[in-house]
């Protein structure tokens, strides 16, 4: 007997706090809160890696050796934008084969694929990197010290090597980071 007053309490309190879970959860609707360091929600609204990493054109297994990720040195930007602040004709001249978004110009996450990943070409040694005909090249938008790459930006550029390393058979020793890459 004295099991059913506490079954009660019990009772009576998961139903108030399934109750108001419920009614929070209706006033949110389609607006969830703002994710914390990071979010799921956010992360499956992206498109698959394994979309990004096709291309149009037939992709060769022993193409590609190398990844390299670098910043943009920007706190914003996507393939558009960064093609514009560098000066270019157009967004297919950008010198790189994948941008990460950061939230400001695309999705935080984003793997926006350039043109010269969709057509298989190299990217073009300049001053500031003299890599090999055979490298990837991975554009973070961030700026190391005043804009640092978000935990989405670093978790998706992860899964984007994961699934280019698997596709290319690139060894992990032949991945190279900024110096703060996480």
């Amino acid at each position: 007997m004295p099991r059913e007053p506490r079954a009660a309490k019990v009772l009576a309190a998961l139903l108030a706090s399934m109750t108001t879970g419920a009614i929070v959860l209706m006033a949110l609707g389609n607006h969830p809160p703002k994710a914390g360091p990071f979010c799921l929600s956010s992360y499956y609204r992206l498109n698959p890696v394994e979309e990004a990493v096709r291309s149009r054109c037939a992709q060769a297994q022993g193409r590609w050796n190398c990844v390299e990720i670098y910043y943009s040195s920007t706190r914003a930007g996507n393939i558009e934008q960064l093609a514009s602040l560098s000066g270019l004709a157009g967004p297919e001249d950008i010198d790189c084969h994948f941008v990460i978004c950061n939230g400001l110009g695309g999705s935080d996450g984003q793997i926006q694929p350039t043109e010269r990943w969709q057509r298989q070409w190299s990217t073009i040694p300049n001053q500031s990197w003299y890599g090999s005909g055979e490298t990837i090249r991975i554009c973070i938008v961030a700026d190391e010290k005043q804009a640092p790459p978000t935990d989405l930006q670093i978790r998706r550029t992860q899964a984007l090597i994961e699934g280019l390393c698997l596709k290319f058979e690139i060894e992990p020793k032949y991945i190279y980071h900024p110096k703060s890459w996480h």
